[in-house]
């Protein structure tokens, strides 16, 4: 619908959104709908209510409607504002029309409307930029112009076609005469004088012979031609002619063109049109596919973000067809796996298209502001060709169908028999692809799944049965089972005992070999079936008894399985030793240097990157997986990239902590699957970021660290002096602590700063901490320790009131992080620099910056920063490294600080420096 008036759209979407839900319709469900922002959404709404288009009531929540609520009222309306769609014309429906195409289409109406029969045109552009196109969509504008017939013909023909047989082209073009050449047995009508009053469209012209060329110019400079072979009939046709071409304009060959077709018309390449075409473009393709196979499509966000910013170079030819290879391999996956959804994610894009995510920071603002009232699942429906937003949940388990493996049996049975094969030779087949998918199956299931999770999936009954004859067999066979047995022999069951309770047969191909092989499985799973029969009231054959055993022998072949593979393990961050830190701790602590590691300097290009992290996977890379633990920014994309090109399994966990490494390594070594340590990584993350909500909500936020080696001690009587003596005690928190262990003291003074802002630590000992000051335990005993500390707190508090000040301002970032973020970058400044910045400049810095991240976080721009060239000269060393020190906010935040901007930090350090 571009070009249409925005509330005219609202309104179609509303009665749209009114007929589905049979009720009236929210504001936040409309811009929910639409992708709109919710302000807007209701303006328009307010303005078609003023207008007394719509009805609204005045309830909570307020919901509008149509005006009139009879169906045929409403469709009454729908077909008068969709016939606004339609009384577009054919150029103006093209998607560009009001950004990329609009001088285009100016130029071609005029070509159409020229009298008295139009302009000859000359379409320029590169492969796959829509030229066919756009020919067609200038002849329908004729025909709705009435510069044309209704009926009038539109001719296409590719010079390329014949382009080794010139003579043939010339016969296709004009005509021939009998005899003209050996095999003209008749006169044959060109394709020329087919287009008789309409349109001929001849596309690649630049491949036309000189022969033809000569007798085409013939025809545009007198309006007739000859046919071949005929030196006396003229032939006269009315036809405007369209070219299209790939050639430059000035190439030789064209300039004879342009010298007779007056109308000249450059199509845009697609990396030159806006995003938000390109947007209306993936649109109509993903419908068109959704049409095409009848069933609705689901798209990531990140998926439409990767297809909106990969280079496409043979254009919008070549951006349909990958769209196209994207939904078939999600329409594939959908059937293979009997998925409930069509859904395409960045593993279904080749790896060429998936490397388009790493552009996003570059346009970041652009893809803010097209997607950002969407959600993470948009999905493109067949039923009314418009997009919708929908929250998907997809379980990762609902691929398997209970009776998958009778199902299977059956038709390779079925199959197999088709070859007239021997039976003995049947089952042999059979026993191989039996233990094949059994144990695919097994190592499939997620090990996390609990109890009541489960019984979303499987019959409560069932969950019951498994879980009383996992016990008995447990005691039994003296074996614990793990929860992928509970849920895959749940699973199982549920379609087993469907199946006996229908009467249908259950055959297992290699029972004589489960019943000798796995003889004390077999045996207690004879006596754990009673369960299942004495609750369902049914007799369980022998063959379900021997699938039953083989779950129950899983638990030995797993363990066996788990020892000879384990799943990689590799951390990636922003900094030049940040991940081969946390690493090298990780494999300390685990035992073993089994934890890989790769640093990403803040000067080094994603794609340089990327590279390195897919040559260490490939060096690295096991059976059962990689996981890859990163920071932020670009590395969180690498995992799908890599997986698609290496063909290997890839889990991402992003805002790695040391925590999360050791925990990854110690469970890949204990032979964990990749689901599962994935999803205990991800637990830790979400713990942590509840602790640290839990922790900002005390009273005091200042605290003063007292040491000793003890942690009582010295440090208790540090404790109660500072209680005693300092004159706002009721702002602060005192922390005794033991500096005995450094790595357990530093964790802690860690935490802390987490949670408060850490004004002093006072000791025995000084341990140096970047950002913390220290005073020594003999100050506090005297008056100026106390003094400082005074002073400390009254400069901390004014750091707390702007903190807070920056909390109510900066909604949509944490504020706390970025409010500490900064003052870290200032004291990083005064120690580069080898300065003090005064107290109220510091507040001045850290107030700027702060807002200067939102603002560039939110699409705003630079302010100019007048004579940048000679005061960058004049500050040359200052300006250098206040940039560096600035790039850590950049990488953090995902923002560019631009030279202006620097520019007035470094004014505001110079002009603020304490003069001692």
């Amino acid at each position: 619908m571009e070009g249409l008036k925005r509330e005219e759209e609202v309104l179609i979407y509303l009665i749209k959104l009114e007929k589905i839900n049979q009720r009236g319709i929210t504001a936040a469900e409309l811009s929910s709908y639409m992708g709109l922002d919710r302000t807007n959404t209701s303006r328009y709404l307010n303005k078609l209510y003023k207008e007394k288009r719509i009805n609204k009531n005045e309830g909570r929540p307020v919901r509008y409607s149509s005006i009139k609520e009879s169906d045929e009222a409403r469709s009454s309306i729908e077909n008068e504002l969709e016939q606004i769609v339609k009384n577009k014309d054919s150029l103006e429906q093209l998607i560009g029309s009001e950004q990329s195409l609009k001088l285009p289409i100016q130029q071609a109406k005029a070509a159409i409307l020229y009298p008295p029969r139009g302009l000859h045109t000359l379409i320029l552009g590169e492969t796959g930029v829509g030229k066919s196109l756009f020919a067609e969509a200038m002849y329908c504008f004729a025909k709705e112009s009435k510069m044309i017939a209704n009926d009038a013909p539109f001719i296409r023909f590719n010079c390329a076609d014949y382009a080794d047989n010139p003579q043939l082209v010339a016969a296709q073009i004009f005509g021939v005469k009998k005899e003209a050449f050996t095999g003209a047995n008749n006169d044959k009508e060109g394709l020329l004088k087919k287009a008789d009053g309409g349109v001929f469209f001849l596309d690649e012209i630049h491949r036309l012979s000189p022969q033809g060329q000569e007798m085409l110019f013939t025809f545009i400079d007198k309006g007739y031609f000859r046919a071949l072979g005929d030196t006396e009939k003229k032939i006269k046709a009315d036809v405007q002619i369209i070219a299209a071409t790939t050639e430059q304009p000035e190439s030789s060959l064209l300039k004879t063109f342009t010298r007779r077709i007056p109308m000249i018309i450059v199509l845009p390449p697609l990396r030159e049109r806006k995003l938000e075409e390109r947007y209306y473009l993936l649109n109509d393709f993903i419908i068109a596919e959704s049409l095409r196979i009848g069933e609705s499509i689901y798209v990531s966000k990140k998926v439409i973000i990767t297809l909106l910013l990969y280079d496409c170079p043979n254009n919008i030819g070549q951006f349909k067809s990958d769209v196209q290879l994207a939904c078939a391999k999600a329409f594939l996956n959908f059937k293979i796996n009997k998925n409930t959804h069509i859904l395409v994610e960045q593993t279904d894009l080749q790896p060429r298209i998936q490397k388009g995510i790493l552009k996003y920071q570059e346009y970041r603002k652009e893809i803010d502001a097209l997607l950002k009232s969407m959600n993470d699942i948009l999905r493109f429906s067949n039923d009314d060709s418009m997009l919708k937003n929908f929250e998907l949940e997809v379980s990762q388990n609902e691929s398997f169908e209970s009776e998958s493996f009778y199902s299977i049996i059956e038709k390779k049975m079925e199959d197999l028999r088709k070859q007239e094969l021997e039976d003995g030779r049947i089952s042999d087949i059979l026993n191989i692809d039996l233990e094949k998918y059994f144990k695919k199956y097994i190592s499939a299931i997620n090990s996390n799944y609990k109890k009541d999770e489960i019984s979303k999936i499987v019959d409560i009954n069932v969950a019951n049965v498994v879980e009383e004859m996992l016990t008995v067999a447990s005691k039994k066979l003296n074996r614990e089972f793990n929860q992928k047995v509970f849920f895959g022999l749940s699973l199982h069951l549920q379609g087993s005992i469907k199946r006996i309770l229908s009467g249908k047969r259950i055959y297992h191909p290699k029972l004589n070999v489960v019943r000798v092989e796995y003889r004390e499985e077999f045996s207690v799973a004879m006596e754990i079936v009673k369960i299942i029969e004495k609750e369902f009231c049914l007799d369980v054959p022998l063959d379900e008894i021997g699938y039953i055993s083989m779950f129950l022998s899983e638990y030995n072949e797993e363990s066996d399985e788990q020892l000879e593979e384990k799943v990689g393990i590799l951390v990636m961050t922003h900094g030049t030793s940040t991940a081969s830190s946390m690493a090298e701790t990780a494999n300390y602590l685990i035992g073993e240097e089994y934890i890989q590691a790769l640093d990403m300097p803040l000067t080094m290009k994603s794609e340089h990157m990327l590279e390195k992290a897919k040559e260490k996977i490939m060096t690295m890379s096991s059976k059962k997986g990689v996981l890859l633990l990163v920071d932020m920014g670009s590395l969180v994309n690498f995992g799908d990239i890599i997986s698609g090109e290496l063909g290997i399994e890839i889990k991402t966990c992003d805002m790695v902590t040391t925590l999360t490494v050791i925990e990854a390594g110690s469970k890949a070594l204990n032979g964990r699957g990749l689901n599962e340590i994935y999803n205990l990584c991800k637990d830790i993350g979400k713990s942590s970021i509840q602790i640290e909500k839990e922790d900002y909500k005390h009273n005091k936020e200042l605290t003063i660290i007292t040491t000793c080696f003890t942690g009582e001690g010295a440090a208790e009587r540090i404790k109660e002096r500072i209680s005693k003596n300092l004159g706002n005690i009721e702002k602060v928190n005192i922390v005794p602590l033991n500096i005995l262990d450094r790595e357990d003291f530093l964790k802690k003074v860690s935490k802390l700063k987490e949670n408060f802002i850490v004004v002093a630590i006072v000791g025995t000992v000084n341990i140096a901490i970047d950002g913390i000051t220290f005073i020594p335990a003999q100050d506090v005993f005297m008056d100026k320790g106390i003094n400082y500390l005074e002073k400390l707190i009254e400069v901390e508090n004014d750091f707390l009131k702007v903190r807070k000040a920056l909390s109510k301002e900066i909604r949509e970032l944490n504020s706390v992080k970025l409010f500490l973020e900064i003052r870290d970058t200032i004291r990083q400044i005064e120690k580069k620099l080898k300065i003090r910045i005064q107290h109220d400049a510091q507040i001045g810095i850290l107030i700027h910056v702060s807002f200067l991240v939102d603002k560039l976080k939110h699409g705003g721009q630079e302010v100019s920063f007048k004579n940048l060239e000679e005061y960058r000269q004049r500050y040359r060393k200052e300006f250098v490294l206040i940039k560096k020190i600035l790039k850590s906010l950049e990488v953090i935040y995902e923002v560019n600080i631009g030279d202006n901007e620097v520019a007035y930090v470094v004014r505001m350090v110079k002009e603020n420096i304490v003069t001692v």
